[in-house]
């Protein structure tokens, strides 16, 4: 049975203590309104404004050294996931509801549920 998959995401992965100041300076920077300064209620996650044939763009507090990275949606997240392990990337760890993956240049992406049903951008069919 086929799966879908596209680009999600753009995350903005910042090491901070208040994601506040980092969310103001990427909407300034990329010019997108704040659509969600705390989308879970934790402090944790902040999404900017994009339009529906745009990747979103989400902000997320972590431990980790700051970076950037992408989100792969899929209406059948192990499916892809093991699709990309046959292209040569590896799974690093199933968090919540998504797989944490790396490819084979060594950059982190996860793989997550759909994001946004509604959207001009088409989806990538796989066998």
């Amino acid at each position: 049975m086929p799966h879908h998959s596209r680009l999600s995401t753009l995350v903005i992965d910042c090491r901070v203590d208040d994601l506040r100041p980092a969310l103001e300076f990427w909407s300034a920077a990329l010019g997108k309104p704040i659509a969600e300064p705390d989308e879970d209620g934790d402090g944790r996650y902040a999404v900017l404004a994009t339009d529906d044939d745009e990747p979103l763009i989400l902000l997320q507090k972590v431990t980790h050294e700051s970076r950037v990275h992408l989100d792969i949606e899929s209406d059948d997240v192990d499916a892809e996931a093991d699709r990309l392990v046959r292209l040569g990337a590896r799974k690093i760890a199933f968090v919540k509801r998504w797989w944490v993956m790396e490819a084979p240049s060594g950059h982190r992406f996860c793989v997550v549920r759909t994001q946004r049903e509604r959207s001009r951008r088409p989806f990538n069919a796989w066998e």
